[in-house]
Order: C-alpha cells, then structure tokens, then sequence
C-alpha cells in the first residue's frame, strides 16, 4: 500500500493489496476493498464504501455531501460494488435522508465528468460515457448503457440493456431493453445489437419487439396496452419485467418515435 505523500486518516479502513498513490485523500469514516487503485489527486471522503478491485482516477471525488440544500449533516454512505472504474474528474454524492445512500453497483464504467447525485441506486455491469449527469435519486438497471454527455432528471428509471443516446435529456422513464433517443426523447427502437452481444437470440428478441410493437404500434394508451399484453402474449421473464417496469413508472414512460418502425433498431 503506497503512502508516500498521501493523506490517509489513521481510522480509514483498508483492504489488502491498496495502492494509494502520492496526493490522494482519505477520510476516517471510508472503507477500501483489497486490490484497488486510488489514483493521485483523487479525493475520498467520509460516507465512501469501495469494494475490491476498483479503480478511482485522478481528480475523482467519492462520497462529497449532498448538493441538496435539504440535507443537514445526516450520517450517510455512498456505496460501491466490486470492479467498478471512475474515471477523471467523476464526482459521487453520498444519500440524504430520503434514502440514506447512493449505491453504485459492481463492474461499472464511470467515464470522465460523470456525475451521481444523491441517493442514485444504480445496478451492475453499467456504463455511463463521459459528461454524463445524473440529479438526485435516479435509477438505473443492470446492464444499462447512457452515452456520453445524457442529462437525467430527478427521480427518473432506466431500465434495463437500455441504450441511451449521447446527449439526450431523460425527463421519462425508460423501460428495459430499449433505444432512446432524439429530441424529445422517445422510444427509437429495440436495442437489438445490445441484446444479441449479451446472448439473447432471435425468438427472445422477436419476443420483445412484439411487446413493444403492442405497446407503441396499435393506437393504444398506456393502460390499454399493458391490459393486452398480459391477455395476450404469454407469461414469461422479459415480459413480465417490461410490465412490471411501467406499471410502477411513477413519471410516465417515453413516447413513440412516430418516424420509425417499433422493431427497428439504431445504432449509437
């Protein structure tokens, strides 16, 4: 575990195997798992939970206070799975009381820039391109992917093996499986090239493209449409995540993209 010139408080908790490098900040009330890198400049704060293996870039700040002006010096953490790289400059808010911690999952991808307000829950395997922003108490689902420089409003779900278009505005719900973007954000497509690099094959996808094709394709409202689906198509896993996704979307889910087939897919 390098220390040289590395502030450390004696009552940090660190893992085997460490590497701290030269000019690194560490708080008391932080935990390190065995293997990771903190980079120099890096910057982790009272609240920080890291797991093993995790690389903090430099100039990344880990578990800052809240930029809510709700919050009042409540004990909270911000969590980090296993595996997990932040890249330059990222900054992770810890919780407030609303939820008493931002988690951040394992095997994630924070590029430069990228910003997470408090109370974010966000799953594994997730990457979020440079720039990226995300305001308070967002969520995001595993294997989800927001290009670089989305801005995503408060208290907004991405579902998951979604693929968000560089330089969208989330101000809708996103359900599992899906493209969006332009401007206004919309639903775009079925993310097909995602879904077949993670092993689905072709009936699975055809599967989902028929529920979205129900779902935007036949003239029907929200609540229609979810009632047909479940009378009409079969019961089975991805079905009955997409539906459960939208019946408990509290802001309303994205809209058709009027231009384009529901079964097409683009490419980022």
């Amino acid at each position: 575990m390098g220390q040289n010139l590395a502030y450390i408080h004696p009552d940090a908790k660190i893992g085997k195997d460490v590497t701290i490098e030269p000019f690194a900040y560490i708080a008391g009330d932080v935990e390190i798992g065995d293997g990771t890198w903190i980079g120099p400049n890096a910057t982790i704060l009272d609240g920080a939970r890291i797991g093993k293996k995790c690389r903090v870039f430099p100039g990344a700040v880990i578990s800052a206070i809240p930029q809510d002006l709700k919050f009042r010096g409540e004990i909270t953490t911000a969590e980090i799975g296993d595996n997990t790289t932040m890249r330059e400059c990222v900054t992770i808010n810890r919780g407030t009381s609303s939820k008493g911690k931002t988690v951040i999952g394992s095997n994630c991808l924070l590029m430069a820039y990228v910003h997470i307000g408090h109370d974010c829950r966000l799953g594994n395997s997730i990457i979020l391109g440079n720039g990226t922003q995300l305001a308070g108490e967002v969520e995001i689902d595993d294997m989800a992917i927001v290009s670089a420089h989305a801005l995503v409003h408060q208290f907004e779900r991405i579902g998951s093996h979604v693929m968000v278009q560089g330089g969208s505005k989330v101000n809708k719900d996103i359900p599992p499986f899906i493209i969006a973007a332009r401007e206004p954000i919309t639903f775009a497509g079925i993310n097909i090239i995602g879904l077949r690099r993670r092993g689905f094959d072709a009936n699975k996808v055809a599967e989902i493209q028929e529920i979205y094709r129900n779902l935007y394709g036949k003239g029907m409202n929200v609540s229609q449409a979810v009632a047909y689906i479940e009378a009409n198509m079969a019961q089975t896993e991805e079905r009955d995540l997409i539906l459960s996704f939208i019946k408990g979307s509290k802001r309303g889910i994205v809209r058709e993209f009027t231009g384009a087939d529901p079964s097409e897919g683009i490419e980022d």
